[in-house]
């Protein structure tokens, strides 16, 4: 997308109170794709990871970027074949990546920041640990030159900070296509790409931006504070990760993806007009989520759910859809909401107990996966690895039951998805509670929301 148009983007900000800012981002100086049968691009992207100067690569892959396994732990064929056959022409996409690292070992063991800028815990672990899965496979196997792996492994050769980066930035709108042909700018149509990514030579996003890094650099760091971007110890990168995607937003972001489905809403901000999904993120946010916030210092908790309750989510110029969020939402639940479950097991002044409206939304996951709205008219489900794993289980449920867990307690005690073992964690029955109450018949969702919520 970026080639055709000489590397220039444009920023479309949809700012609440309904200006629009654009803005052309002169920044990309070159771009090249990780194609190993692209000649060109390939040694043009070695040549880069062998200069010295390189100080960080990195990475927005989302989060099932880093996985080598599918959603039922089965190691993808094209990892496995990498991993048979070094690195001379990978297909994976982590296996391209270690590939090229190899290349900067191979040019004098030249040290780098590998900076994964993904929306997930401890993403710098994880970009760790798929790159070191090869690194060590390849080394055994005899495929790259012993010292590869030792390298890897070394943080003061090889760094993998952790970050947390925030800012809606939905798939480029229609509605936003049109503001810039009015412009007249030409060229602006999107691709859809066979993965059902959309790119465009333009991108809507929100004002509200933050990216927080881990100050862990060992060829020195670009100089982004004047953009804003705060560096900090990995602790504090942890309490700031921690606020924003187990507690201040993405948790409510999730709840609304979910009962957005049910409900038949096309736009997340549309949902905040209902006074019964407002007062359910609320409370999600401020009562059941912030007693377990560790406040980061460098950004206050409290403000930053103000933040996203009363502008962010109900900002009605962010084209942005209940069913976009959904997406993976069975690789989220355990981040979004099993890190509150287990603070609060752990906290002495708490009880799992306590919480009555996070089980709530998994229970509306549950009514959501029978893939039938709260109309009883049926829709499609949003892409996500486990559909084949989870939807079977209830596929044989249907509104009026009331006999449900021998088809749900599969799902809700597997700690893989919610990070708990919900039966374990004594809300499995209540869960099973709420679903049944929403499979009552038609509108018996929103009833069990008003009945919960209020």
């Amino acid at each position: 997308m970026y080639k055709p148009h000489d590397n220039l983007g444009i920023l479309v900000t949809l700012k609440a109170d309904g200006n629009i800012e654009k803005t052309v981002v002169g920044s990309i100086m070159e771009s090249l794709t990780v194609d190993y049968d692209n000649a060109a691009d390939l040694a043009r992207l070695k040549e880069i990871f062998r200069n010295p100067s390189l100080q960080m690569v990195s990475f927005t892959i989302t989060e099932k970027g880093y996985s080598l396994v599918n959603g039922k732990g089965e190691q993808l064929p094209a990892v496995t074949e990498d991993m048979e056959k070094g690195a001379e022409k990978p297909t994976s996409y982590i296996g391209k990546v270690a590939a090229l690292l190899y290349e900067r070992y191979k040019a004098g063991k030249l040290p780098v920041a590998m900076v994964s800028m993904d929306n997930c815990s401890h993403n710098g672990d994880k970009l760790y640990a798929a790159i070191h899965a090869f690194a060590k496979t390849w080394e055994e196997k005899g495929l790259v030159e012993k010292g590869f792996l030792a390298y890897v492994e070394d943080k003061n050769q090889v760094s993998f900070p952790w970050s947390m980066i925030d800012k809606i930035t939905p798939r480029p709108d229609a509605s936003v296509e049109q503001i810039l042909e009015k412009d007249n700018i030409e060229g602006l149509d999107p691709v859809i790409t066979s993965k059902n990514t959309y790119v465009a030579p333009f991108v809507n996003a929100e004002e509200c931006q933050y990216l927080v890094i881990e100050d862990a650099f060992p060829n020195g760091k670009p100089a982004l504070e004047p953009a804003g971007i705060i560096y900090t110890t990995k602790d504090t990168v942890d309490r700031v990760e921690k606020m924003k995607v187990c507690t201040c937003l993405n948790p409510l972001h999730t709840t609304l993806a979910v009962f957005g489905c049910l409900l038949g809403y096309d736009l997340i901000s549309k949902e905040m007009s209902n006074p019964t999904l407002k007062k359910l993120v609320e409370i999600i946010g401020y009562e059941e989520g912030l007693p377990v916030v560790v406040n980061p210092g460098v950004i206050d908790p409290k403000k930053f759910i103000d933040e996203v309750v009363n502008i962010r989510i109900p900002n009605p110029f962010m084209p942005d859809t209940p069913q976009r969020i959904a997406t993976d939402t069975s690789q989220k639940l355990g981040i979004r909401f099993g890190e509150t479950i287990k603070a609060y097991d752990k906290a002495e002044n708490l009880s799992v107990s306590d919480l009555k409206r996070i089980p709530l939304v998994f229970a509306g996951w549950l009514r959501y996966l029978m893939g039938v709205n709260d109309k009883g008219e049926a829709f499609e489900l949003s892409a996500d690895p486990l559909l084949d794993t989870v939807c079977p289980h209830v596929a044989g449920l249907k509104l009026g039951d009331t006999d449900v867990h021998e088809a749900v307690a599969p799902i809700l005690g597997n700690a893989q998805i919610f990070g708990v073992d919900l039966y374990e964690a004594g809300l499995g029955e209540l869960v099973e509670s709420y679903f049944v109450e929403m499979l009552a018949g038609k509108g018996a969702i929103e009833a069990t929301l008003k009945k919960y919520v209020g």
